[in-house]
């Protein structure tokens, strides 16, 4: 059977394996199982994000981990990373969320997270494929069949305390209280004036609360979700109109979130885009000016532009890569015990205040920066300059190691040479389909494309199709 977990979780379309009724109770039923494996009864914080799916999907995830004996505690439609704190704060034993992030409505997902607040151990994903999978074979079922548990469950209201469902507001104010007295603290946000672009998703009934109660004029934009129309035109992968109401209000900046806020790209007063390598960039050099960035280093990943690298090292900052996934940003955080890293997407993470990538608190971060150096995003933001980058994919009939292709090898040392610290070669193959990806960063367009027809055209020579 396929891995069900990628690097974000499982996701997939709602109602289809593996997120089909039958499969997401075997996950709950699953999960809570190696739970109880300490003799303790598991509780299981669960959240979601606003697709009409995400209700019937959380049922069938409670069902399942109930029948294992573990206790549920619905937040209802909540944040990604407001179920990692609430994970935290009330030392669960996991928490859940079904969100599939920035995919459209059609789709959701599943991820988990272990009682400090981070993505949960691999090893506990393959454990639950490794039951999934055992289920399916002695079921005979085909995995669009879906599974059968083997018993019958009562529905969720018959085995859940109608307390439980009450405690959805406490929580949201548990995380609310955390953002404003915790991250917020002493922060005034009074004369600013913010608009939010919610992406009609778990952010759009948190957001305009937290940072009015701070002080700030708030527009809040698309934050009344339908079930339907969470990132639809809106958010962070689509930013075109939230730049154009933070010039069409004069406002002092824009913040976008995702479906389920775990991310947040900005717009400064004068509508330009500041994506997560300049939000980077901007937290760095406000941290290191403040004392406050660990050892001078920022993790990031393989996608980030070279001109944040060139940015840092002017600023005698280190940048330090990852493979693309917030996992692995946090895995690296952790091993060095930085301060500071996060994705070009938007995902930033400060592991001394939260061990997710939360929208929300970057945000906070980003406007304490602009308080405490009574500088404009725009001028935070200077310094970092995004070199031009160009990708190409070249269809091979095997994926032979690169160092193991004679003139392959000598494009790349040719290529790499003429680049010096300027700009960047990342070559890889494709995970998923026969292809290499040849992607170059540098001053100049042209040359660049000049680089990258090199490197392209012994790929071709060698192992092209």
């Amino acid at each position: 059977m396929k891995a069900l977990f990628g690097t974000d979780g499982i996701r997939g379309e709602a109602g289809r394996f593996p997120l089909d009724p039958a499969t997401v109770s075997a996950i709950g039923f699953s999960l809570a199982s190696h739970l109880a494996g300490s003799g303790n009864t598991p509780k299981i914080v669960i959240g979601r994000d606003t697709r009409e799916s995400g209700e019937s999907i959380e049922q069938s995830l409670i069902q399942g981990a109930m029948q294992a004996g573990a206790k549920c505690l619905s937040a209802g439609v909540i944040t990604t990373p407001g179920v990692s704190f609430l994970t935290r704060k009330l030392e669960a034993s996991a928490g859940v969320v079904i969100s599939a992030s920035h995919n459209p409505y059609q789709d959701n997902g599943i991820k988990i997270f272990a009682p400090s607040g981070q993505k949960m151990d691999d090893s506990v994903e393959r454990r639950i494929e490794a039951d999934i999978s055992s289920k399916n074979e002695r079921a005979g079922a085909s995995p669009s069949s879906g599974l059968v548990l083997p018993i019958n469950i009562t529905s969720p209201e018959e085995g859940l305390a109608p307390a439980l469902r009450e405690l959805e507001e406490k929580l949201h104010q548990d995380y609310l209280s955390f953002l404003t007295d915790e991250i917020g603290k002493d922060l005034n946000l009074t004369g600013l004036t913010i608009v939010i672009d919610c992406a009609n998703g778990a952010s759009s009934a948190l957001a305009p609360i937290l940072f009015s109660q701070l002080g700030a004029n708030v527009i809040a934009i698309n934050a009344t979700p339908d079930g339907r129309n969470i990132n639809r035109d809106c958010g962070s992968l689509h930013i075109d109109s939230l730049r154009e109401k933070v010039v069409q209000e004069r406002a002092d900046l824009g913040v976008a979130f995702d479906g389920d806020a775990d991310r947040s790209l900005f717009v400064d007063g004068d509508g330009n885009f500041v994506d997560g390598d300049a939000t980077l960039w901007a937290l760095a050099t406000h941290l290191q000016a403040h004392g406050r960035l660990k050892d001078s280093v920022v993790v990031a990943t393989v996608m980030s532009n070279i001109g944040l690298e060139i940015a840092l090292r002017s600023a005698r900052i280190q940048l330090v890569r990852t493979d693309v996934g917030d996992k692995y940003v946090l895995d690296e955080l952790l091993r060095r015990g930085a301060s500071l890293g996060g994705e070009q997407s938007g995902h930033i993470i400060l592991p001394d205040l939260s061990l997710a990538g939360d929208g929300m608190i970057t945000t906070l971060c980003l406007l304490r920066a602009l308080r405490e150096s009574h500088k404009t995003l725009a001028e935070m933001t200077s310094g970092f300059k995004r070199y031009p980058q160009v990708l190409l994919n070249v269809r091979v009939r095997e994926k032979v190691p690169f160092t193991d292709l004679a003139s392959v090898r000598t494009a790349i040392t040719e290529v790499e040479e003429l680049l010096s610290q300027q700009g960047r070669l990342l070559l890889r193959y494709s995970g998923t389909e026969p292809l290499a990806r040849v992607m170059i960063e540098g001053e100049d367009q042209g040359q660049i494309e000049d680089y990258a027809r090199r490197i392209t055209g012994a790929i071709e020579r060698e192992i092209g199709v």
